[in-house]
This record gives C-alpha cells, sequence and structure tokens, in this order.
C-alpha cells in the first residue's frame, strides 16, 4: 500500500505538471486558434474526430454496475474514476465543435431582424432564408448538445464516484477496535510480534544455509563492505560534519549572505545521512539473505532515515544553536535546545511508526494486535506533541506580552503560532484518549498528521526567512529585506502553494486535488460564457501590455513632446494625466474584449451599482467630476499660490479625487475637488506673478502730511520689485482717532515676495520717520483718582471684624486723552 500511495503521489504531481504546462505554458501559440467563448480549440484534432457516444454508453453502463457493487475495492473504484475523468476531458473539448461556425449562422440570423410576432408575416424570400439557417444551426448544435449532455453525466459518476470512497474513508475511521487496556488481548499482540521476528530471522536463515546465496553473496563482499564503511561515516560523521560548518558559518556575522550558504550547507544534513542510509539498504538487499519481509524493511528503512533527518534538520533551522540567525521563533537558548529535542523526538516516533507497520503490515494482524500495537506510538507521539505545543504557546505568551517592540507581521505571525500551538496541544490529548477508548483509525489520524502539519509549517517558516535573506542581499539592504513587501508576498504565495501538501496530509485522495485542478482549468459557466485561469492569464497580460504602453506614452509626452509646445506645467500635467486615464479604461476594454468575456451580464449589476452611487457614493462621484473639470478648465494648476475655504498655500498636487496644497507652515492640505468647482478661489499667481501691495501706516496729528507722501513714495519707488507703470501709490485714506492714516498702494513683479517687500519697506518707513523727526503714535490711557486719600485712609485702617459693614469708596474716573501720540503695531 505505501508503495501505492507513492506512486499515487508522483502521478498527482506529474499530472499538476502537465496541467500547468496545458492551462499556462502554451496560451500565446493555441489562443490564437481558440474560440475565446468556451475556452477550447474547435481545430484541434481531438475535436473534429467523432467520438463513439455509443461505446460511452455501454462504458457508463458497466460504471453504474460496479459503482452499485458494494464489494468493489477502493483501487477499482480509482482506476474506474480515471477512465471516465479521460472520457470526460473529451467531452468538454467537444462541446466547442462548430463554435466558429454557430457564431457566424447566429450573426446571420440576427441580420435577418426578429422574427414576425404571431399573426404576421415577412417576405418570403426573408422567411425561407430564416428557415434554412435555423435548419443548419440545429443540425451544426447536435454534437455540442450531445457532448454537454455526456459531460454531465461523467461528471455526475466521478462525483457519485468521491462520495462513495470519502464514506469508506469516513467509516475506516470511526471504526471501533477493542481497546489497547484490556490485558486480555496483549500476549496476542506479543505473539504477533514474535512471529514476524521468527519470520525475519528464518528468511534469514534459510538463505544464509542457501549454498548458491552465500557464494553470491561472497562474491558481492568488497562492493557490500564498502557501502556499509560509507553507510557508517555518512550517518555517524557526515551529518555531524555538515552542521558544524553551518554554524561555524551562522556564528562568524550577522550577514544575509552568510545565513543563504549556511542554509545550502544545511541541506547536506539531509542529504548526506540519507544517503548512508540507502547504501546500508542497498547493501542489505544487495547480499541476498534477505526475504520478502526483509526486503519490505530494508526498503522502508530510507522512508524512515528521511523522516528523521528531515525532522532533525526542520528543528534545527526553527531552533537554531546561533543566537545571530533571525526566526519567527524568538526564544532563549534553553528553549530552542528544547525545541530542537522534541522535533527529533518527533521525526524518531513517525519513522519507528513506519518500521512498525513494514515489519507488522496490519492485514496480517487482529484488530485487538493491530490496536495493541499501535498506542505506544500513538502516546509517545501525543507526549511530545503536547510538550512542543506547550513551549511554542508559552513563547508565543511571552511575546504577546511584549507588543509594543513587534510590527504587524511579527505579531500576526505569533498568533499563528499561538493557534497552531493550542491545535498541536489538543490533538496531543484527544488523540490518545480516542485510542485508549479503542478509536485508533481516529487517533492515528488526528495526531500523526498534526506532527506532519507541524513539520510543514515549520519549513513553510524555514524558507520565509530565506527568502528574506535572499531578498536583502538583493537590495543590499539587511534591515529592510525581511519587512519588504516582496518577502511578504513571496510567503503568502507559498503558504497559497503548501495547501493542496496540507489537504493529503490530512487525508485528502490525490484525486480531489486533481478534481479541484480540473475544475479550475475547467472554469466554469456564466450565462453563454465559460470562464477559466486561462481567460485570466490572457487578461492580465494583455492589460498589462497595454498599460505599460501607456506609460510610455505618458513619459514620452511628458519628457520629449510637451516641453517643447507652449502649454504651461499646469496643461502638460492634465494632458499627461488625461492620456493615463483614457489609457487604463481602454487597456482594461481591449483585456476584456481580448478574453472573451461577455459584460452584456453585469447590466444589471451596473444599474444596483448606480443607485448605490446616487445615495452613498456621491461625494467621491462629485469629487471626481470636479477633478476632471479641474484638469480640463484648469483653474488652478501646480504651483499656483491659492486660496480657498480659508487655507493659503502652494498647489502641489492635483489628483482625480483631491487637490493637495502646501500651506506656508510647511504642511499638506487635501482639499476635495468639489470645493474648487462651487466654492470660491482665490488664484493669485494664475495668469501673471505680479501683484498688488498695500502697506498701512499712521502719523501723529499736526504731522506734514506732503512730506509723509513724499516720503513713502520714495520708499516705494526705491523697491527692486515694485513696477514704475503703473507707478506706486500714496494715499491719505482716513483721519483715525489717533492717527493720519496713509497707504502705500505698489505692484510687484513677483507677488510671491510680498511679505519680505513688506517687511523691507516697514524698515525703511521707521528709519526715515525717524530721520525726519516724524512720528508714530500709539494709544494710551491715563487713570485718574478723584480721592486718593480714601485708599490711604483704607490702608492705614485696621483689620475688619466679621460681620461689620464695608466703607463705600467713591468711584475711579477714568480719562481718555486722545492727543497723545501712540505706535502702530
Amino acid at each position: 500500500m505505501k508503495h501505492l500511495a507513492d506512486r499515487k503521489i508522483a502521478r498527482f504531481f506529474l499530472s499538476l505538471t502537465v496541467a500547468m504546462l496545458l492551462g499556462f505554458g502554451s496560451i500565446a501559440p493555441v489562443l490564437a486558434q481558440t474560440n475565446l467563448t468556451t475556452g477550447v480549440n474547435p481545430d484541434a484534432e481531438e475535436v473534429e474526430a467523432p467520438l463513439d457516444y455509443a461505446e460511452w454508453e455501454k462504458f457508463a453502463t458497466s460504471a453504474d454496475d460496479l459503482i452499485g457493487d458494494p464489494n468493489s475495492t477502493d483501487i477499482r473504484l480509482e482506476t474506474l474514476r480515471s477512465e471516465i475523468a479521460s472520457w470526460r476531458e473529451k467531452f468538454l473539448a467537444a462541446q466547442g465543435t462548430n463554435a466558429a461556425r454557430l457564431t457566424t449562422i447566429r450573426a446571420q440570423i440576427d441580420a435577418l431582424g426578429p422574427a414576425p410576432a404571431e399573426g404576421t408575416t415577412e417576405a418570403k424570400d426573408i422567411a425561407a432564408r430564416r428557415a434554412d439557417l435555423g435548419k443548419q444551426l440545429t443540425v451544426l448544435q447536435a454534437p455540442s448538445i450531445a457532448a454537454v449532455e455526456a459531460y454531465s453525466r461523467a461528471d455526475g459518476l466521478i462525483r457519485e464516484i468521491d462520495v462513495l470512497v470519502r464514506e469508506r474513508q469516513t467509516d475506516a475511521l470511526l471504526q471501533l477496535w477493542p481497546t489497547p487496556l484490556n490485558p486480555a488481548a496483549w500476549p496476542e499482540a506479543m505473539d504477533s510480534v514474535l512471529a514476524s521476528a521468527k519470520g525475519l530471522t528464518d528468511e534469514l536463515t534459510t538463505n544464509w544455509q542457501d549454498e548458491s546465496k552465500r557464494a553470491t553473496a561472497l562474491d558481492k563482499l568488497p562492493p557490500i563492505v564498502f557501502l556499509l564503511l560509507f553507510s557508517a561515516l555518512t550517518i555517524l560523521r557526515g551529518r555531524a560534519l555538515i552542521e558544524g560548518v553551518a554554524f561555524r558559518l551562522l556564528e562568524r556575522g550577522q550577514s544575509n549572505a552568510r545565513e543563504i550558504w549556511a542554509f545550502v550547507a544545511s541541506l547536506g544534513q539531509i542529504v548526506i545521512p540519507t544517503l548512508g542510509v540507502l547504501a546500508f539498504s542497498t547493501a542489505a538487499i544487495m547480499s541476498g539473505m534477505l526475504g520478502p519481509l526483509g526486503e519490505v524493511v530494508a526498503g522502508e528503512l530510507v522512508v524512515f532515515g528521511v523522516i528523521v533527518f528531515v525532522a532533525r534538520w526542520i528543528g534545527s533551522s526553527n531552533f537554531p544553536r546561533a543566537n545571530s540567525v533571525q526566526t519567527h521563533l524568538r526564544m532563549s537558548t534553553a528553549a530552542r535546545a528544547k525545541g530542537r529535542f522534541l522535533a527529533q523526538a518527533l521525526g524518531l516516533v513517525l519513522g519507528f511508526e513506519v518500521l512498525r507497520k513494514a515489519f507488522l503490515p496490519a492485514g496480517q494482524l487482529t484488530e485487538a494486535s493491530n490496536s495493541i500495537l499501535s498506542f505506544p506510538t500513538i502516546l509517545v507521539a501525543g507526549y511530545f506533541l503536547f510538550r512542543l505545543g506547550k513551549l511554542l504557546l508559552r513563547n508565543s505568551n511571552e511575546e504577546q506580552g511584549d507588543e509594543e517592540d513587534l510590527n504587524t507581521a511579527q505579531s500576526f505571525a505569533t498568533r499563528l503560532i499561538s493557534l497552531v500551538a493550542r491545535a498541536a496541544m489538543a490533538a496531543a490529548v484527544i488523540g490518545p484518549f480516542l485510542a485508549a477508548i479503542g478509536y485508533i483509525p481516529a487517533a492515528q489520524g488526528l495526531v500523526f498528521p498534526m506532527v506532519a502539519s507541524l513539520g510543514l509549517i515549520g519549513l513553510l517558516l524555514t524558507l520565509q526567512n530565506l527568502v528574506g535573506a535572499i531578498y536583502s542581499v538583493v537590495i543590499r539592504s539587511d534591515e529592510r529585506g525581511r519587512d519588504a513587501l516582496v518577502p511578504v508576498l513571496i510567503g503568502f504565495f507559498l503558504s497559497f502553494a503548501s495547501a493542496p501538501f496540507f489537504a493529503l496530509i490530512w487525508g485528502a485522495r490525490i484525486a480531489d486535488l486533481t478534481e479541484v485542478f480540473t475544475k479550475m482549468r475547467d472554469g466554469f459557466q456564466i450565462g453563454e460564457t465559460r470562464i477559466s485561469p486561462s481567460d485570466y492569464v490572457l487578461l492580465a497580460v494583455v492589460f498589462g501590455f497595454w498599460f505599460l504602453v501607456t506609460r510610455l506614452l505618458q513619459g514620452a509626452l511628458k519628457t520629449t513632446i510637451l516641453p517643447k509646445t507652449n502649454l504651461d506645467q499646469g496643461g502638460q500635467n492634465a494632458i499627461v494625466a488625461g492620456v493615463g486615464y483614457i489609457g487604463i479604461f481602454l487597456a482594461a476594454l481591449i483585456g476584456v474584449t481580448a478574453a472573451g468575456i461577455d459584460l452584456s451580464g453585469l447590466a444589471i449589476v451596473a444599474g444596483a451599482l448606480s443607485v448605490g452611487i446616487g445615495f452613498g457614493l456621491q461625494n467621491i462621484v462629485s469629487n471626481f467630476v470636479a477633478g476632471i473639470i479641474l484638469l480640463i478648465e484648469r483653474p488652478i494648476s501646480e504651483g499656483d499660490w491659492i486660496e480657498v475655504n480659508g487655507v493659503m498655500g502652494t498647489v502641489s498636487g492635483i489628483s482625480v479625487r483631491s487637490t493637495r496644497i502646501q500651506t506656508f507652515d510647511r504642511t499638506d492640505v487635501i482639499v476635495p475637488n468639489s470645493d474648487f468647482v462651487s466654492g470660491m478661489v482665490t488664484n493669485w499667481t494664475r495668469f501673471n506673478l505680479s501683484g498688488r501691495l498695500i502697506v498701512k501706516v499712521g502719523v501723529a496729528y499736526g504731522t506734514d502730511t506732503r512730506k509723509v507722501e513724499t516720503i513713502l513714495r520714495e520708499i516705494a519707488e526705491a523697491q527692486p520689485l515694485a513696477v514704475l507703470n503703473p507707478p506706486p501709490n500714496v494715499l491719505l485714506v482716513d483721519f483715525g482717532a489717533d492717527s493720519l492714516d496713509f497707504e502705500i498702494r505698489v505692484i510687484l513683479r513677483d507677488v510671491n515676495f510680498s511679505m519680505a517687500v513688506r517687511s523691507e519697506m516697514n524698515h525703511e518707513i521707521a528709519r526715515r520717520f525717524t530721520e525726519e523727526g516724524i512720528e508714530i503714535p500709539f494709544g494710551q490711557r491715563d487713570i485718574w483718582l478723584r480721592n486718593p486719600e480714601v485708599l490711604a485712609q483704607l490702608a492705614a485702617a485696621p483689620a475688619r471684624q466679621p460681620g461689620e459693614p464695608v466703607a463705600l469708596v467713591e468711584p475711579v474716573e477714568e480719562v481718555h486723552k486722545p492727543s497723545l501720540p501712540r505706535k502702530e503695531l
């Protein structure tokens, strides 16, 4: 059975590879001749070759009888299923028969117009042509309809076989054997072990007593001795040597390159000792001293070695001796040592279980003997599994207790490991309990798959660390490499790709996986359109190509063509953005059309979305439309100094939904585009950089106003950024409460420097007014006390007793003296 399972696994991977090549590898040459509506090639030889439906009916009838026979074996059902799957593939291909011709005839019928309503007639020649085309359509549709019917029956037979096999697997898994805790059955189990040992000994004795076999063994003695020496050297010293080399590479530093080389070297911990076990098994079989049972045990010895060495390697990779290695499990040195020991122990338990089944075949033992002989390995595996789960859970709890030091990815990995640890502990408790009751198959189907799943998870974590190290070397950054997006995506892909292996571990059949892959490859039907992964690949390829063309065109416009035109920067950006939006839309449309996806069925969905847009997405849609208006009309452009809704700054970016404004405080403000269309916007630098600056100044009453006017005009005209045509104006604008108010109105060449010019002019005004003795008034208030002697009496009076009335003081008079000068701020 084990060799049969190996052959099934090999056949599964072979079929998986072939299916990938057929489904993805030959898209380019095949799609040119493929009907994009059905996803099959109508010109292929398999489609043109007529199918023998009579032979299929005979085969399907016999398949029904075999499925209904309770004595049919699982092997026979699996063989039958494979044959039916072959027929189903032919029927699927035949569904595209005459597809091109059928499309042409339907187009011709549509060109004739709609059929006349009941009670009306149409021209005789059109009616005759419509009838003739209808007959041709019926004849051409017959092979496709027959193929669809046969495909449905074949698919139904496959589902019946799958259901029957799963029911049998469930019944076998829930089979109740005698409890292994019953001492009365122990002698029988011991007798079985002794009988197998005696059989193996008898085989060796019989073969040794055979002179011809003994002579053959002596003739092959030199290669046998060489294989045995090679086996002893590689098993006893090879693994330790390779492990030491990997450890020294890791301890020399924290470079990711050393970690990669250490990983490559560590693979020798599996390869070299496995070669040693294979050499030992080969030497034993080559001697000719083994009988049938001995050869089976020798063959399974290689499997035992692979399991043990892989388990040790996974333990060393996830619980490394070198403290400098970065792993998902941040443990102390003692905890890592314990983890390596538990991983090795679980590998030994699984390996011994394989040897036990080879040495004591289940078919040659009673249920009581199988129960008793299986219970110890289940119990020991559960013990070590519980300890490993407890170790992982303790480590996860410690890390979650200090989540401030963890990033999001590490926190997620910690929670995932905690969940896996709890599941392992639960399996470690439930499995031996079920075995003690007598549910040995259920216990084996729970404990051993959990151990294998932990090994596969450890392998995924090791590969994830390797991917992070490789990426760090590629980008030459040890800090950003492991947390970058690319390693995370690759790790997600590895996790997704491992799903079939997890399914196989937990009892899924290879036929189940091939069925899932077949359904994915064949696609699914939406109306009259069949969507398959090849369509998605073609859609992605076509869209990616035209998207790249769009980006290249945008780059050419932005760097080569538009700079040579008279358009300003805002107009250039608008054209580049518009080309990008149109290009992406056309790329999506061309990709969907090339993939043969009919979008007419999305009309209902589009109607429903329009309702949602009308209510929930109205703000987004309004901003989107406003963004298009901004890009077309261009009332603002990047680099403009604008003011909108009280926000003043420079436009740093315009997108379809919003506009980014950088204020003079160097902060970015995101303003919805609808505010620019519906609100009031002030653009200080839209068409030119010139703008008016107003500087206000006040002088004391009694100052010569003409003299002030002359001084202010000289200051304005002396400013380098001031425009002299029109010349600056100096105006006496108001008689204020405390001063005579003047304004300097000057046009600047670049309004962006208005604040600097204002400051410079104020400095010059202060200097010139000081030289000319002109006062700049400022507000001043004096407080007069009408009776200050009362305050003096109150200060000299003794303290007031509680309840004693308070003496009233006359109010304070406030006198305003407007004639005094004030200083303007």
